[in-house]
């Protein structure tokens, strides 16, 4: 009892999970690739499963963190826009975080 105790209170996991989504129509060679894997990254804490933000806020927060290093100008957008997440749990599911980061390239249409 003692020593499960112990691996509970002192181990650490990971999970790692994300997506790609569609982002600019690309079909047409009316573009060139301005900038390759930009990202943002955002992340969350919880104690005890309080506190932290919503998926969708993390996301946002990435996004905006994201742009705001890499200002879109004119006829530029974002395309192939991935958003990975990874969950890391300490002492059990006493204390976790949550990171998110957003990875796109910008693209300039002609």
């Amino acid at each position: 009892m003692v020593t499960m105790l112990a691996l509970l209170l002192t181990s650490c996991s990971a999970v790692h999970s994300g997506s790609m989504e569609n982002s600019a129509s690309l079909s047409s060679a009316n573009f060139s690739y301005v900038k390759q894997n930009i990202e943002g990254k955002a992340q969350a804490t919880y104690v005890l499963g309080i506190g932290g933000l919503a998926k969708e806020t993390l996301v946002n927060n990435a996004k905006q963190k994201m742009l705001a290093e890499n200002p879109l100008r004119d006829n530029q957008t974002l395309a192939n826009l991935t958003v990975n997440f990874k969950k890391s749990y300490y002492l059990g599911l006493i204390y976790s975080t949550v990171k998110c980061t957003v990875t796109a390239d910008v693209v300039e249409f002609k």
